[in-house]
C-alpha cells in the first residue's frame, strides 16, 4: 500500500488512535479522524487532518466518514458506557463492514486483545467478537491481537501507576501473577502502520508482544524500582477480579468501568507468538524498564494535548505524583441569550454574585481551608467585571482565557491535588451552549477520597451555577438581580 492512500481512523479520541495518527501524519500519509465527538478532535493538534462525527452504531453516520477511504483503522472500543458495552461493540462491527463493502473500502485495520484458548474474560470475548464482525463484510480485515501496553494513558498502565504511587503496602489476589509480554507504545505503533507496506491478501491475523514474559506483580516491582518506591505486596487468594473493580475505583482514577474489563482479563496468561510479524516488519522491542521510562518522560505532554482549553496550566503545573486520568463533573445548558452576554457574567464570578449558587457552601471551604493555613478567605479581584490571563479571583488564578469562547480557573486553595473549573461557550442558534466542567487530578488516595467526599455538593452546585448564569444572561440587570438559591 501506498502513501498516497487515505485513511480513517475511528476511535481517534482514544488512547491508541490518538498517538497513532500524528504518528501517520509523520509518514506522509493523508488522515481523517473519526469520532462522535468532531469539535474536540478538532481541537488538537494534527496539521491537515480532517475531523469528522461518525458513530459506528448509527449506521447512517458512516457513509459520508468512509467516502474516499481506502484503509479503515478500527479502535472503537465501549468499555466506558457499562453494561451491554459487548452487544454494542460486535453491532457496531457489523455496521462498519457493511458500510465499508459500500463504500469500496480495500482494508480493515483492527486492534483487539490477546484470547488465550479458555479464557472466559468478557472483555477478550469482546475483543474476539467484534473482530469476527468486521470479517462479516467482504473488505480484508487485518487484526493486531496485542497484551498490556506501556504508554501514557494506556489504562493498564495507568492503574499500575495508580497502584504504586496511591499504596505503599498492598494486598493483591491471585490475577496479579498472570504473565504477559507488554509491549511498549512506539512498538505497537511501528507495527500497526507497518501493516500498511505489506500485501497481505484476505483477511490476516498477527500476535504482537514485547521481549519480556512477566507478572503483572513483577511490573509493579518494577515499575516501583524506576519510580523510587518502596513496594510491600500481600497476596490474598480469596480476592476475586470481580472485587476488586471495585476496590479499584477508590484507588485508581482510572475509569471503573475500564478498570473492570480489563482485570477480568488478567485472570489468566496471555502468551502471544509474535515471530511471523517480528519478521515482517522488524524493530528493535523496548524492553519494560525502557517503556516505563519513556512513557513518564511523556505524560506531561499527553495530558496537555488531552484537553486544549487547558493545556497551558496542564504544561506548567501537572507533576508525576498526580493521576493520569481527571475526576470530572459538570453541566450544561442553551442559553436563551448572545455570547456576549453569557460570556459577560461568567466573567464577573467572584465579584457580585461570587459563585453564581450556594455561597455558604463557598464560604464554608474557605473557612476550612484558612484554618489548615490556606488562603481561602483572601478575597481579591482586580477588576469586578473583567478578567484577564494571570488575574487572581480570591484564591484561584486564571490560568487560560480565550474571550468569548473558554475560561480556566485553577483551584487554589489546600487540597490532595491539582483541579480547577472550566467554562466552554459556543453560538448555539440565537443563543448560547454552556459547558462548566469541574476537573480534578488526584494526588494519592486522598487526592480520590477527596473528590468522592465533594461530589455529593458537586451534583447540585454546578447545575444550579450553570442555571444562574443562564438567568443573568437574559436579565437587563444582570449580576445585581440574582437572587441565589
Amino acid at each position: 500500500m501506498q502513501q498516497h492512500q487515505r485513511l480513517l481512523v475511528l476511535g481517534a479520541s482514544g488512547f491508541i488512535g490518538g498517538h497513532l495518527i500524528p504518528h501517520l501524519l509523520k509518514q506522509g500519509y493523508r488522515v481523517r479522524a473519526g469520532g462522535r465527538h468532531p469539535q474536540q478532535l478538532a481541537q488538537r493538534d494534527w496539521p491537515g487532518v480532517e475531523c469528522v462525527k461518525v458513530d459506528v452504531l448509527k449506521p447512517d453516520t458512516l457513509p459520508e466518514a468512509l467516502a474516499g477511504i481506502d484503509v479503515v483503522y478500527y479502535l472503537v472500543h465501549g468499555m466506558t458506557e457499562g453494561e451491554g458495552f459487548a452487544e454494542r461493540e460486535h453491532r457496531g462491527a457489523i455496521n462498519l463492514a457493511q458500510a465499508a463493502e459500500q463504500a469500496g473500502v480495500k482494508r480493515l485495520v483492527y486492534l483487539g486483545a490477546l484470547h488465550p484458548k479458555g479464557a472466559d474474560s468478557l472483555h477478550l470475548r469482546s475483543r474476539s467478537a467484534t473482530g469476527e464482525g468486521l470479517r462479516r463484510g467482504s473488505v480484508p480485515v487485518t487484526e493486531i491481537r496485542a497484551p498490556i501496553v506501556i504508554g501514557p494513558g494506556s489504562a493498564a498502565f495507568e492503574v499500575m501507576r495508580d497502584l504504586v504511587y496511591n499504596l505503599p503496602v498492598m494486598v493483591t489476589p491471585k490475577w496479579v501473577r498472570s504473565a504477559m509480554a507488554p509491549i511498549a507504545l512506539p512498538n505497537l505503533l511501528h507495527y500497526l502502520s507497518g501493516l500498511l507496506t505489506l500485501d497481505d491478501q484476505g483477511d490476516a491475523t498477527y500476535d504482537v508482544a514485547g521481549p519480556e514474559m512477566m507478572s503483572y506483580e513483577a511490573q509493579m516491582r518494577r515499575f516501583a524500582e524506576i519510580v523510587g518506591r518502596r513496594l510491600y505486596i500481600l497476596p490474598v487468594p480469596l480476592l476475586t477480579p470481580g472485587l476488586s473493580a471495585r476496590w479499584l475505583r477508590f484507588i485508581t482514577a482510572v475509569p471503573t468501568s475500564i478498570a473492570k474489563a480489563l482485570i477480568g482479563g488478567l485472570k489468566q496468561d496471555l502468551p502471544a507468538d509474535d515471530r511471523v510479524i517480528r519478521q515482517k516488519l522488524p524493530q528493535t522491542l523496548l524492553g519494560f524498564d525502557e517503556a516505563v521510562r519513556l512513557a513518564l518522560s511523556e505524560e506531561r505532554e499527553q495530558v496537555a494535548e488531552q484537553h486544549p482549553a487547558r493545556a497551558s496550566v496542564m504544561r506548567r503545573r501537572w507533576q508525576p505524583r498526580f493521576a493520569y486520568y481527571p475526576k470530572s463533573d459538570g453541566a450544561s445548558a442553551v442559553i436563551d441569550a448572545p455570547v456576549e452576554r453569557v460570556w459577560q457574567e461568567v466573567c464577573r464570578i467572584g465579584g457580585r454574585p461570587r459563585y453564581f449558587a450556594f455561597d455558604p457552601l463557598w464560604r464554608i471551604r474557605e473557612a476550612f481551608d484558612a484554618l489548615i493555613g490556606g488562603n481561602g478567605m483572601d478575597y481579591y479581584r482586580r477588576d469586578p467585571d473583567r478578567l484577564r490571563q494571570g488575574d487572581r479571583v480570591d484564591s484561584w488564578s486564571v490560568a487560560e482565557l480565550t474571550p468569548l469562547r473558554h475560561l480556566t480557573l485553577l483551584f487554589g486553595m489546600k487540597a490532595p491535588g491539582m483541579g480547577g473549573l472550566t467554562f466552554e461557550l459556543r453560538p448555539h442558534g440565537q443563543g448560547t451552549y454552556l459547558s462548566l466542567t469541574c476537573w480534578w487530578y488526584p494526588s494519592g488516595v486522598w487526592g480520590l477520597m477527596y473528590w468522592w467526599a465533594m461530589l455529593p455538593a458537586h451534583v447540585i452546585l454546578f447545575r444550579r451555577m450553570v442555571a444562574n448564569i443562564g438567568t443573568l444572561s437574559r436579565r437587563p440587570g444582570g449580576s445585581s438581580s440574582l437572587v441565589q438559591v
